[in-house]
Parts: C-alpha cells; sequence; structure tokens
C-alpha cells in the first residue's frame, strides 16, 4: 500500500492561474473546426481511425526524432457526444458519431503534456486527471467544446508517483482512482472525495499484478517470445449490472500482441478475479497490430465500444495509432471485444445492424500483392540500428522502400517517393473486375520534421478508377482538401465496378510522399474459398501455447482462427495472410478452449470448419 500526500496550498493555486493564464495567451483559444471540411456522411469507418494525430518528438543521442503517435485513449459520453483524451496530443477530440472528430485546443497549459489521461463524467461535469510527472490537480469543465478547464488546487501525489490514471464514477456517486504503468508494481485503486477537491480517503490498496507464468498472453515481446518481465498499465473501470470490470494492459506497448485483460469483482475495492476468458481485447496479426491499454464506451443506441491502441513502432517505439471494436456483455456477464477483420470496413455506431457483435461489413481486401507502378521512387535499403529496447525493430533489421511496400498488408513497411509533387502517381491493377466500395490511404513519416500541431498540415491527391486503363473516371477528388486525414478513409458514395486504381498525388506537408498502405475494399466476382479442411489443434508441454493447422487453400488470401470457453462464443481471433497454420501463444495453463478456423479471399469468407475442444 501507498498512502497519498495531500497539497492544497494558496501558492500552488496562484502557481496553476498563472500557468494558465500564460498558455491561453500564447495559444489560439478558439476550437478547430476541421478547416471547414465538409463533415462526411458514411456509414462505415475503417481502423486506424483517421483523425489528426499530433506529432511527437523524441531525442536520441544528437538527433532529434519526429513521429506521429495516437495513444491510451479514454473517451467518455458526455450529453450525447463523444470525448477522446489521448496520451500528449496538446488537446482532445469530440464527435457526434464516432467517425468525423473535431479537435479542441483548450483554454489550459494543462494539456500539452498529459500521459494517458483518465477521464470519467461527473454529474454535469467531465472530470480528468494525468500529468507528465506522475502527481497534479484533478480539472473539470461543464464545457468541454469550449475548454474552459478549472483546476482543483489539491495535488494527489504518492511515493513513486501516479502511472496510467483511471477515474471511476460509481452510481452511488462516489469516485475512486485506479493506476499504474510497470513491470513491478500492481494495479492499485484509492477512493476520492468529490465534495473535497477529490483528495483520496484513506490508503490507496494494491489490487493485483500479471501472471505471465499461466497466462499466455501476458508474456512480453513479439508474439510473447520474450523472456522480459511483461509490463501491466492502463487500468479502465466499467460496470455492468452489479459486476466490476477492471481492465488492464499487458504486456508492451510496441508488441503485436498488447492487448487488454479484464478481472471481475462485485466491488470497487475488489478482490478482483481473473476472467476465465481472457485476454478481451487482442488483434496480433493483419495490417495494423496491437489493442492495449484501451477504454470502454457506451454509445446513444446502449451498444459499447473499445477503443484500444495500435503499433507501429518504426520510427520511435510510441509510434501508435487507435482502433475502435465493437464490445459488450454476453447473457451471463462475460465482456467481450471484436477485433475480427478489426482493420476492415465496420459499421459506425448510428448504422444499425441485426447485431452489434458482428458490425463487420463483409467488404473484403481486393488491393493485397497485386501489382504496382509509379513514376517515382525512392527504391533504397535503410538498416535501422535502432535495438530492441528502443523500438520495435530488431538490432540491424533492413528496411526497403520500394513500391511492393504499399500493398504488402504491413503498416510498419511502406514505399517512399523521390520527391513530392503533382506529378506522381501510383497505378494498382486489381487483375480482374471488381466491385469497389471504399479505399484507405495511410500516410508515413519518412524523415519528417515535423513536431506538435501545426495548422499546415494536409494531403492532397485525387482517386481515378478504370475497367480498360484507357477511360478513366474521377471517384474521390481531394485536390483542395485542407484536412490532415493520414489514414485517408473514402467510403464511395456509389460501388464501382473497376479493375485499375489509381492515386494521383497533388500535395503533402512532409518532404517525401510516403504510403505504408493503399488498400482498395470491396468484392471480387468469383468463388469464395472452401471451408479449411483436416482442423486440428495440439496444445505444448507448455500448455500456454498450442500448434494449430489445416490444409492450405491456393484460393485462400488469408485465414481467421477463432477461440473461446465455450462453443458459441468464439470470441477471441488472430488473422494471417498467405500460409495455413498458427502457433497460438495466448492460452491460461488452467482453462480448456474451443476452437475453429475459417479462410478468405477477395471473393468473401468460408464456412467456418469443424469446432476442436482442447483441453
Amino acid at each position: 500500500m501507498r498512502i497519498f500526500a495531500i497539497i492544497s496550498l494558496v501558492l500552488l493555486s496562484t502557481v496553476f492561474s498563472c500557468r494558465e493564464k500564460e498558455s491561453t495567451s500564447e495559444s489560439n483559444p478558439e476550437v478547430e473546426t476541421a478547416k471547414n471540411e465538409p463533415k462526411r456522411n458514411y456509414k462505415t469507418y475503417c481502423n486506424p481511425i483517421d483523425i489528426d494525430y499530433s506529432y511527437m518528438s523524441h531525442y536520441r543521442a544528437k538527433n532529434k526524432v519526429s513521429y506521429r503517435s495516437g495513444a491510451d485513449p479514454a473517451v467518455v459520453n458526455f450529453k450525447g457526444k463523444y470525448y477522446m483524451f489521448v496520451t500528449r496530443s496538446h488537446g482532445y477530440w469530440s464527435s457526434d458519431d464516432m467517425l468525423n472528430w473535431k479537435f479542441i485546443r483548450p483554454q489550459s497549459w494543462y494539456f500539452h503534456g498529459t500521459n494517458a489521461p483518465a477521464a470519467a463524467v461527473y454529474k454535469d461535469k467531465i472530470i480528468l486527471y494525468g500529468d507528465p510527472v506522475g502527481y497534479g490537480p484533478i480539472i473539470e469543465t461543464d464545457n468541454p467544446e469550449l475548454g474552459d478547464w478549472k483546476t482543483n488546487f489539491a495535488i494527489i501525489n504518492v511515493p513513486g508517483q501516479i502511472q496510467d490514471p483511471d477515474l471511476f464514477v460509481d452510481d452511488d456517486g462516489k469516485v475512486y482512482l485506479y493506476e499504474e504503468s510497470s513491470n513491478k508494481w500492481p494495479i492499485r485503486v484509492v477512493e476520492l472525495d468529490p465534495e473535497n477537491y477529490f483528495v483520496p480517503i484513506g490508503e490507496e490498496k494494491d489490487l493485483f499484478n500479471l501472471e505471465p507464468e499461466k497466462h499466455g498472453w501476458e508474456r512480453f515481446g513479439q508474439d510473447h517470445k520474450s523472456d522480459i518481465k511483461p509490463f501491466l498499465e492502463g487500468p479502465w473501470m466499467v460496470k455492468h449490472g452489479d459486476t466490476y470490470y477492471l481492465e488492464f494492459g499487458a504486456p508492451g506497448t510496441q508488441w503485436n500482441v498488447y492487448a487488454d485483460g479484464v478481472r471481475t469483482s462485485k466491488s470497487p475495492f475488489g478482490p478482483f478475479e481473473y476472467a476465465p476468458y481472457n485476454p478481451i481485447s487482442y488483434k496480433p496479426g493483419g495490417f495494423l497490430k496491437g489493442s492495449g491499454h484501451g477504454s470502454t464506451v457506451q454509445d446513444n443506441h446502449g451498444n459499447y465500444w473499445h477503443y484500444a491502441t495500435m503499433a507501429i513502432s518504426v520510427n520511435f517505439k510510441f509510434e501508435r495509432r487507435i482502433g475502435m471494436y465493437p464490445a459488450g456483455f454476453e447473457e451471463d456477464g462475460q465482456m467481450y471485444v471484436n477485433t475480427a477483420y478489426g482493420d476492415y470496413p465496420h459499421y459506425l455506431p448510428d448504422t444499425q445492424v441485426s447485431k452489434h457483435k458482428e458490425r463487420f461489413t463483409g467488404w473484403m481486401l481486393l488491393s493485397y500483392k497485386k501489382p504496382v507502378t509509379t513514376n517515382s521512387g525512392l527504391v533504397t535499403k535503410e538498416i535501422n540500428v535502432v535495438d530492441e529496447s528502443d523500438s520495435g525493430y530488431m538490432l540491424g533489421q533492413i528496411r526497403e522502400f520500394d513500391i511492393n511496400k504499399i500493398n504488402d498488408e504491413e503498416i510498419r513497411s511502406y514505399w517512399v517517393s523521390e520527391a513530392n509533387n503533382d506529378s506522381i502517381y501510383v497505378e494498382m491493377d486489381l487483375e480482374k473486375k471488381m466491385n469497389v466500395k471504399a479505399i484507405q490511404i495511410n500516410f508515413q513519416d519518412f524523415n519528417s520534421d515535423i513536431y506538435g500541431r501545426p495548422d499546415t498540415l494536409r494531403q492532397q491527391f485525387v482517386l481515378q478508377s478504370s475497367i480498360d486503363k484507357i477511360n478513366w473516371e474521377t471517384i474521390a477528388d481531394y485536390s483542395k482538401n485542407t484536412r490532415d486525414m493520414p489514414h485517408g478513409y473514402i467510403e464511395l458514395e456509389k460501388p464501382i465496378d473497376a479493375r485499375y486504381i489509381r492515386y494521383n498525388h497533388v500535395y503533402c506537408t512532409n518532404n517525401y510522399l510516403s504510403i505504408s498502405e493503399l488498400r482498395v475494399f470491396g468484392n471480387g466476382y468469383e468463388a469464395k474459398p472452401i471451408k479449411p479442411a483436416n482442423f486440428n489443434v495440439v496444445r505444448q508441454v507448455d500448455r500456454r501455447n498450442a500448434n494449430l493447422t489445416w490444409d492450405a487453400d491456393e484460393n485462400a488470401q488469408g485465414y481467421v482462427i477463432y477461440w473461446g470457453i465455450a462453443k458459441d462464443r468464439l470470441n477471441l481471433s488472430a488473422l494471417m495472410y498467405d500460409k495455413p497454420n498458427y502457433e497460438l501463444r495466448a492460452l491460461s495453463t488452467d482453462q480448456s478452449y474451443y476452437m475453429q478456423v475459417e479462410a478468405f479471399n477477395e471473393n468473401g469468407i468460408s464456412e467456418k470448419s469443424e469446432i476442436i475442444f482442447v483441453e
């Protein structure tokens, strides 16, 4: 246990007041309005969510590294609007549909360096906590659109500082603070007094730590293959019925297996029981990987959504993005987050579907490894000399930047143009006529020199389609775009038949045009893959691992495996391209499972295999 030290001095209140005034005079207090860009009236979205992520900086040796990042999202529903607070973003975002996010520059210095902010709704206000030095006041506002945050001058301080805080307001109005980010210390909780500047009531209580020797998904490293002690972080509390669900992130933010787990209790103080269906939010494969340190919020239709951190970790290990997934609770209270096809188009909250848990549109990936040509390319190799502790890449890994990296379904690889002008194009041959419904352009920051939130950021381009490569039709004109859209997702007004897709560049803010992935979604006109044959599961001597095998299908683009603790709840999944078979290293030693596999291609998804029970 740790005992809080509370400081509430007139002197401190004067300091905070002065700092707020200084910052307000230096920055524009007005709300950013996305530069008057028209609102997108889509039915779908595609991860990572396309917001104007802030640029960070990191000093490594003598070099200053520029990279975009969005991580540790705390999302709350306040009076029917959604507010998203993100690590070190100089502000926050608001939305009324979870698609169109408006950035707000608050009238406060506080947001410029906030790590893992904690947000909650208390009565008629949003309360917020988080600070890069691990202590500070709780602030509040009843007008988050303006951002006139008020400071409570009681400073919450603990030995060792507060890391990754979470604020939770119970049904009875009591307020609790959960916190920790460490590979040593446990998650902790303390009650706060909302009638007395949210000062702690009593001592902070230790709750639980990781147990990677029992729970395979809690192991560190890429695919859980490192012996380094894993990190426990990012608590987030949700109450459903009479049960408290305490979410937590592990094992490390830069890895493909970054995930959220959950423990449950009948009391906000615990004891918390490890849920047998863990982890809840897990996405180790696909274009953009990882789904940890998140938050769960209820939309205006009563459905739940889980926002989570996804890893890039190329320019720096903390280069991250945000994904959102359908979430909820089974009839018996089991929590779920559905990440299957989690970086393909899904239906938005305001789009009515028959089952919230299954919001995947069925729009398949048409662009994977298709022939691509360009008139500009920086066809060079770079040896990444940053070691494993400083990024997601191994020491001495060679990175190539040729055009074939633009559609390999790996966000960590990318194509780099030799220039940045309106003569550059990229042309993709889908090889057959396809029904195209959406396109996503993921821009990268190659040798970027941008920091903070300059208001000049934008990407401008024109998209064209053709059946015969002779007659071209403009399907999206962003040549005068002024919105920063680093992961530009474009849902076409009407589906079109096309064989060729052409990206015509106009302008981007970086020195080089760099694209990590040009992704085309829709459906082909030919056969789906057949049901995977000879599916088999063998649990290893180390019961945290299992080998899953099945026959390859030459018509399959990839496969998705599913597993869970009940036959009708295979809520966890992993996607892989090209090759069959998978070593699943996310199991608990004392738990039995049910498992299944399906194949997919451009035309759709196969029938699922038989379900196998694994002791």
